[in-house]
């Protein structure tokens, strides 16, 4: 049997590069929000050993050896759940490469949810985490969804209460970042004494979150849900503290938020229309786009291009190629893309995803 499954994006509502740790990565501080656009992976077990990777796309960018993501996530399954045979992963790609979107991620958890199911058995939730974590920083996110705080490193997940669903612009360039390029310009220019300022550094309240969503939920109806301390590592969740009460002013509402929203909102103006002033009021901002954009200076341009084509919020996503744009309705993100595309842009309109939507469309 073989198990088809959608592998979901993500895109970072502002990224903070902090120090650089012991163990050669930086702590970050990021909010993860899950959107429509997808590769698949399709999984199947058979007789035999070893793990079998096709690219249905024959991306050359995509490895077919134990570098790729999903075959280190195969591994481990099969490992912890005790099981034989020949493992074979079909990657389609449709989500660009070295793009920021965390395509290589999303794929090896959609891998781990897809192998479970063709094996017909399941690993615990925290099992799922730790193993996430361990094949790469930002993995644990997908077995979340939605709207999700990641610390540390970035394994380190809090769900937060989800975005309303909003409409985006999603730009993706040819160019492809290095990531581990990105951050070591960024070292260099702390290095260099370059004065940085982030809107994610004050002291606030610990961000209002939901112990009772479903997480880490996929073919595991009614299965106990971890608590934000079964999410992380012990003795880290203080960090939290630091990322101040601006960044749950404009991811809840008034009525759901452990305090009240400070930003007035445009007369008239619709939730999500606050929900984007908010966002640009309080400064959030991705730290990779000062290392980024002067080398390349394109993405810089394509940023200009969604502020003049109607966004009201862009931003480089991850370390980037990747860019996109908040909209205030999907008929404004439509026609910026179009407008975008004739101007020899690979712009596609789309739309946050929120948990539930993003379980439910896992499988469907």
């Amino acid at each position: 049997m073989t198990v088809a499954v959608r592998s979901f994006a993500k895109i970072n509502l502002g990224l903070y590069i902090g120090a650089a740790r012991a163990d050669g990565y930086h702590d970050l501080r990021t909010v993860y929000q899950t959107i429509a656009l997808h590769d698949v992976i399709r999984v199947s077990v058979g007789r035999g050993r070893g793990i079998e990777i096709l690219c249905a796309n024959k991306d050359a960018r995509v490895p077919l050896d134990s570098s790729n993501t999903c075959y280190r996530m195969a591994e481990r399954v099969m490992e912890e759940l005790g099981a034989k045979g020949r493992v074979r992963i079909e990657i389609e790609k449709r989500l660009p490469v070295l793009g920021g979107l965390g395509g290589a991620s999303s794929n090896a958890v959609a891998t781990m949810i897809a192998l479970e199911r063709a094996l017909k058995n399941r690993l615990s939730c925290a099992t799922r985490l730790r193993i996430a974590a361990d094949v790469g920083s930002d993995l644990p996110l997908f077995l979340v969804g939605g709207t999700a705080l990641g610390v540390g490193r970035g394994e380190e997940v809090y769900p937060l209460p989800d975005l309303l669903p909003v409409a985006i612009v999603v730009v993706t360039p040819e160019v492809g970042v290095s990531t581990p390029k990105a951050f070591a310009d960024w070292d260099a220019l702390v290095q260099g004494g370059a004065e940085l300022r982030s809107a994610w550094t004050g002291e606030g309240a610990r961000p209002h979150t939901n112990n009772n969503a479903e997480l880490c939920s996929a073919g595991q109806p009614g299965a106990a849900v971890p608590t934000l301390d079964r999410l992380t590592g012990a003795g880290t969740s203080d960090r939290l503290f630091e990322v101040g009460c601006a960044l749950s002013a404009w991811l809840t509402d008034s009525n759901n938020s452990c305090y009240p929203n400070t930003g007035a909102s445009a007369k008239g103006g619709s939730r999500v229309e606050k929900l984007l002033l908010d966002l640009v009021r309080t400064g959030i901002e991705n730290d990779f786009e000062k290392v980024v954009f002067p080398q390349y200076p394109e993405l810089r341009d394509i940023k200009g291009a969604l502020e003049r084509a109607g966004s009201r919020y862009a931003s480089l996503s991850g370390s980037g190629s990747t860019l996109y744009g908040l909209f205030r309705s999907p008929a404004e993100a439509a026609k910026a893309a179009s407008r975008l595309r004739k101007q020899g842009v690979k712009a596609v309109a789309t739309s946050t995803l929120t948990r539930p939507k993003y379980w439910k469309r896992i499988f469907d």
